[in-house]
């Protein structure tokens, strides 16, 4: 029994820091996205764009 759980133990120890950074990436991919689309719409658009209160919360 100690064995088998000194098993799983070990099998799984290399991916706790996956799930970890796995945050920050996750986190920094979900800012990313609108910035980029943001800067897409931007280049479309020939007038400035002029955000309202509304729109920045």
């Amino acid at each position: 029994m100690i064995a088998s759980l000194e098993y799983q133990v070990a099998r799984k120890r290399p991916a706790v820091p996956a799930v970890l950074l796995g945050r920050d990436v996750a986190k920094d991919a979900e800012l990313l996205v609108p910035r980029h689309e943001n800067a897409v719409l931007r280049r479309q658009l020939t007038k400035p764009v002029r955000y309202e209160p509304a729109d920045r919360l």
